[in-house]
């Protein structure tokens, strides 16, 4: 299918995102969908909307357009055999393109919720549904597509919009020629920066993340008084795969995350030591095929939605959001993972909104493109964004505090970054003072063993020195370690003071914890992904009521857990 010559006015596919389906796939289709007659000209769906329907192209050709009625940029022309969409129609985000009709001919509709019913029961079409429309997502944020954001690369706003939209055309105010012309076109004025442009063409003027995510259409609302089976704090790669096994054994399962999903793996910029992909693959694409996966199976992921405290109610958990929504489990996973922790030196908080990071996706790295930058960590968050800087900075210098760059990091890191002349590794170096105006321009540091100091241009400072998790928000109900971590199994204590045996477990019956967040745990994504799964199972005996949860759960110093009162 993916070999077959492309017809006169149609786009070769190169990439594999657009297969041509064969006469017994179209007919399999056909039985669920509805023939309809097209004219040129005619549009099947419109950039910023949700698309309910998958179309396959019978005769004819359709044009896939941005900004249609405005810069009507052709991206690809598709003939028949060919299936149109991407992964927002499996997600329910908004399209971030258009389709046209170029030459008149027939398609074929098939209906979302009919479409998830011919890939349950045909695998092998369902597949090469799911991995085309991923791969068309990937080509359309390397051709620009998406939202357009227009900010100064000095500004925290345009900063904050960037890490949570994609995929997005960044417009960068302080060098972009054209941002002027394309402000006073839109009607902004200067100190309504950042603005984003939307796929449908609407303007938002320094959107909140809550805001942007309803204009994507992550934001979906939960029924009041709904009882779900599960509940998943967290959607990095922990829960993310419970949402993916728990969803698909039955579970109705819900998910709820305060910034977005993939959690710090979807701020990895490569992962290379992840099963099943030698080739390596981002955080970001990660992260959006665990979305999908999850999403197919039925799971509900919500995004920014924060949490904001813990109730325990007629022996189920309510957990209340920021917003006054709130969310109901018989279950509930805490997957809330950890935050890097800061550099105690002066005027970081200057700095933080303009120069500091604490990721190093594509994103972080356009913002020091040409720049020299400074990494300081000697784990593998701080190998792994020191390799990709490398294609977007003047050059990398990496900061240990202690002599052996393989005490905390992966061998295979430690070896490419020892072959790559771009990287620098200053041994027993600590940073002491950060130098500069508005923005920084150096980083003073210290040899810890000699007391010798020295100045390093860096206008970008990327900083990976561990970890403190996210617990606040659970006000002390369930019981952590003496680093705020959460216990769980045998670390945790029942109501009657004994040790829990339950693995992954809280002091709270039917609560449990995975992931970063836990206790114990090995900060790799693929423990997180197997603790996730893990949970899952427990759950199942909890709810069966094989897991022997206590009768009743106690705080740290042993009184009765508020959150047991009905």
């Amino acid at each position: 299918m993916d070999g077959e010559p492309a017809g006169p006015h149609e786009t070769p596919d190169g990439s594999g995102a657009h297969p041509r389906l064969d006469e017994e796939q179209i007919r399999s289709l056909e039985r669920y969908g509805e023939r309809r007659t097209t004219q040129t000209g005619d549009v099947l769906f419109n950039a910023g909307e949700r698309v309910s329907e998958l179309y396959v192209v019978l005769t004819g050709a359709v044009a896939i357009v941005e900004g249609y009625g405005a810069e009507d940029r052709v991206l690809s022309v598709h003939g028949p055999g060919r299936f149109l969409g991407e992964v927002g129609l499996l997600t329910g985000q908004v399209t971030l393109v258009s389709a046209v009709v170029q030459q008149p001919g027939e398609v074929l509709a098939v209906p979302l919720h009919q479409l998830r019913e011919v890939v349950a029961r045909d695998a092998v079409l369902g597949d090469l549904i799911l991995r085309s429309c991923l791969l068309r997502r990937w080509a359309l944020i390397g051709m620009g597509a998406g939202f357009k954001i227009l900010g100064s690369r000095h500004s925290p706003d345009t900063r904050r919009l960037r890490e949570f939209a994609a995929p997005h055309r960044w417009i960068d105010l302080e060098e972009d020629p054209s941002s002027e012309v394309l402000l006073r076109r839109l009607g902004v004025e200067p100190h309504e920066t950042p603005v984003i442009v939307c796929p449908g063409g609407d303007i938002l003027r320094n959107p909140s993340n809550a805001d942007l995510a309803r204009a994507a259409g992550l934001v979906a609302p939960h029924s009041a008084g709904e009882l779900c089976d599960l509940v998943v704090v967290g959607a990095g790669p922990a829960g993310l795969a419970a949402a993916v096994y728990g969803a698909s054994e039955g579970l109705d399962t819900v998910v709820v995350d305060g910034v977005s999903t993939g959690g710090q793996a979807g701020t990895s910029p490569r992962i290379d030591n992840y099963l099943g992909f030698p080739a390596g693959i981002s955080g970001p694409e990660l992260a959006e095929r665990a979305v999908v996966q999850a999403e197919r199976f039925g799971a509900r992921i919500t995004v920014p939605l924060k949490a904001s405290s813990l109730e325990r109610v007629d022996g189920h958990y309510v957990v209340h959001l920021e917003g006054g929504e709130q969310v109901a489990g018989r279950t509930l996973l805490l997957a809330t993972g950890a935050r890097y922790r800061r550099l105690p030196v002066p005027r970081l908080e200057e700095f933080e909104p303009t120069s500091v990071y604490y990721a190093a996706t594509e994103v972080e790295a356009q913002m020091c493109r040409s720049d020299p930058v400074v990494v300081v960590g000697g784990g593998n968050s701080a190998g792994q964004a020191s390799l990709s800087l490398t294609r977007h900075a003047a050059c990398v210098r990496l900061l240990i505090r202690g002599g052996d760059l393989g005490k905390d990091m992966s061998r295979y890191l430690v070896d490419q970054i020892e072959r790559n002349p771009n990287v620098e590794v200053l041994r027993h170096t600590e940073v002491r003072e950060l130098v500069g105006q508005e923005v920084l321009e150096a980083v003073v540091a210290e040899n810890n063993q000699t007391g010798e100091r020295l100045q390093v241009p860096a206008r970008a400072l990327f900083v990976f020195i561990g970890a403190d998790p996210h617990v606040d928000w659970l006000a002390g109900q369930v019981e952590l370690d003496e680093d705020g971590f959460v216990l769980t199994g045998t670390g945790a204590r029942d109501g009657s003071g004994d040790l829990h045996a339950v693995a992954l477990e809280t002091n709270l019956p039917g609560v449990f914890a995975a992931g970063d967040v836990r206790s114990g745990s090995i900060k790799r994504v693929a423990a997180a992904v197997g603790e996730g799964a893990m949970a899952v199972r427990l759950v199942h005996q909890h709810l069966a009521g094989d897991g022997s949860p206590p009768q009743e759960a106690r705080t740290v110093d042993g009184r009765p857990s508020p959150s047991t009162a009905s």
